[in-house]
């Protein structure tokens, strides 16, 4: 398509990274297909959300994804290796190559000068078909970097600033292209910290250019040879233009339940903190937590607060050992936790009741943590380091450590031995499979009539956390959609399953940025299980929209806002779908006799798909006309 903001575009992809959160889902629709073999450059499985084996379905999925990657020729990564943006920024991620991967953080390998990108698993299976990826060609903004880093600023306080900016819808429909003469005094590992971070911002993606940071980091893994410089042209137009002065940045921290509530740490000065988890793909590299072994050397961690450490990597862990800078952490009274997500999906290491928890993590949504009404702060490792020594938090300006500056290692060691390659031929493995992996189930058309009533009336800002909860009961069912639909916004509100059954269909009305969050999928796959046929809303985030229309769900918006107030929860509103087209407005008859005039901008793709009631539907479809035709 044309490089247009608005217009439709599909991209090639090369490569596609899934968790197994999402992974074993992905792959049952992929298995749908009835491929034999990824069509893509690389694949990778990894294991690093659902490790906590508590009982038989974990471990049954994590044998699945072992199989069927040995079977279809994706790399597979097994559980404990480490968390997969940080290990495919190490292993994996080149310059000037195309990624999406079915979580929304995939836009870290855009550190490296990659254009990746977070998809729900369904456009992640397709992918690995040799499918093109489609979708809404975004803005470009130039984030311009002038400065460096000085005293106590990380790259962290850099995406939570450009957070405190735009929120976390300012970018939605955006990729940030950072440039200027700041970019050089990044490493390629902060750099993939703000890029993972501007998922938060709604963005499409974040990219970095490649350069002599992006060689020095490849050659530090032994894969020089994958070096490839990219730079934008001098007279690149941009959409908008964003300047930061690295040099004139403070700690920073995003207060609950947000990450854009950010507020300089200065601010919170003296508030107690109950626990300090350190990690996730955002801030688990070396760098960071040599900074953490820095400030807690020769220092014990407040004994009224808990540390928790997870390394991004087996790599990363082996460096710490290597170096001696494990040991100032567990002496100071630090948790070593498995280099995996942990904490930061709700995988265990849960705040006190009504606890303070200062996270290096890149959510804060409530209830995320496990604790539903914990007090979640995001913050840089550094900043997290002092509240665990301290016990709260203080101000910046009292703060006193030897702190190196990021400095990139010249030898990383290698842990691809413990990746798991697949074979030349996988065709004899036989893909093992648990009492909980259901097959997906079938979905219907679209009718040509829709009479709906509102099964839900949500606010702004509703995550797909609150859609489809995390934690680690309920993620375990992600291979299991009948089971798993029994949980939809358990948390908002505890009749919707019982509301949503006894009705048979329904649509949703939310609010603005509805589905912000991570990229599951089965927050659009539970509710059109349940029979939702339409979400009603004033605005999309992207993902989730593309997910919807994935799973044959109308993603609507309100002509006249003020709609949105009139309309109440158990009011129907009946559509006439045949109606249905590019740029044509519905309107829908409402019980009360008034017309709701609601507005979309799918494309004649996006409305085929949801007429054949999904994805997987007009694919299989289109399948079977191209065999008829050959």
């Amino acid at each position: 398509g044309e490089l247009v903001p608005g217009a439709e575009i599909a991209l090639a992809i090369d490569q596609t990274l899934t968790q197994d959160a999402t992974g074993t889902m992905a792959y049952l629709q992929w298995e749908a297909m009835g491929l034999d073999r990824v069509r893509t450059q690389l694949s990778v499985s990894y294991v690093d959300h659902n490790t906590l084996q508590m009982g038989f379905r974990n471990p049954d999925d994590h044998r699945y994804l072992r199989t069927v990657a040995a079977r279809y020729g994706i790399v597979f990564s097994p559980p404990g290796t480490g968390i997969c943006h940080q290990l495919h920024l190490e292993n994996f991620a080149k310059p000037g190559t195309t990624l999406i991967g079915s979580d929304s953080h995939t836009p870290t390998a855009g550190g490296m000068g990659a254009l990746a990108m977070g998809a729900g698993g369904l456009s992640v299976a397709l992918a690995m078909a040799g499918e093109p990826y489609s979708l809404t060609m975004p803005k470009v903004c130039r984030v311009w970097l002038t400065g460096r880093l000085t005293g106590f600023a990380s790259a962290k306080d850099v995406i939570l600033e450009l957070l405190r900016q735009r929120t976390v819808k300012g970018g939605v429909g955006v990729i940030f292209e950072y440039a200027g003469p700041g970019v050089a005094t990044l490493t390629v590992p902060e750099r993939a910290t703000i890029t993972n971070m501007g998922a938060e911002l709604g963005a499409t993606t974040s990219l970095f250019p490649s350069d002599e940071q992006t060689l020095a980091f490849l050659r530090a893994m032994g894969r020089e040879a994958d070096f490839t410089p990219l730079a934008a042209d001098p007279d690149a137009a941009y959409d908008e233009e964003i300047h930061v002065d690295l040099s004139a940045l403070v700690p920073l921290a995003a207060a609950p339940h947000m990450p854009d509530r950010v507020v300089p740490v200065a601010e919170l000065h003296g508030l107690a903190v109950d626990q300090v988890a350190i990690g996730s793909c955002t801030n688990s590299s070396y760098a960071d937590l040599k900074a953490v072994a820095e400030i807690l050397r020769g220092h014990r961690v407040a004994p009224s607060t808990d540390l928790l450490i997870s390394p991004g990597s087996k790599a990363v862990l082996k460096m710490l050992v290597a170096e001696g800078l494990l040991d100032p952490m567990l002496d100071a009274g630090g948790r070593l936790l498995e280099c995996t997500c942990g904490p930061c999906i709700g995988m265990g290491g849960s705040p006190v009741s009504g606890g303070v928890s200062v996270r290096t993590f890149n959510r804060n949504f409530e209830g995320r943590s496990g604790t539903q009404d914990a007090q979640v702060y995001l913050a840089s490792p550094i900043t997290a380091a002092f509240c665990a020594r301290e016990g709260r938090f203080t101000d910046p300006a009292t703060w006193k450590a030897n702190i190196t500056p990021p400095q990139l290692p010249a030898t990383i060691p290698s842990i691809r031995h413990l990746f798991l390659f697949p074979p030349e031929d996988g065709t004899d493995v036989t893909v093992e499979r648990g009492p909980n992996i259901v097959p997906l189930p079938p979905f219907d058309a679209l009718p040509e009539c829709l009479d709906l009533p509102i099964l839900l009336k949500t606010g702004d800002n509703i995550t797909t956390d609150h859609i489809m909860p995390a934690g680690a009961a309920i993620t375990a069912l992600r291979s299991n959609i009948p089971a798993i639909s029994e949980h939809v916004f358990a948390r908002v509100d505890g009749e919707f399953v019982a509301r949503a059954k006894a009705a048979g269909q329904g649509c949703i009305l939310g609010g603005e940025n509805y589905g912000q969050g991570s990229s599951r999928e089965h927050a659009a796959l539970a509710p059109r299980y349940l029979g939702v046929r339409a979400v009603i809303a004033k605005s999309f985030a992207r993902i989730h929209k593309a997910n919807l229309i994935n799973f044959g769900i109308l993603p609507l918006t309100l002509a006249n806002a003020a709609d949105y107030d009139t309309l109440a929860q158990g009011e129907r509103l009946r559509l006439d779908t045949t109606t249905l087209a590019p740029g044509a407005p519905l309107t829908a008859q409402t019980t009360s006799g008034t017309t709701v005039e609601l507005r979309h901008d799918l494309t004649a793709q996006d409305i085929a798909v949801i007429r054949a009631g999904g994805l997987l539907n007009w694919v299989n479809a289109k399948k079977r006309h191209e065999d008829a035709h050959a």
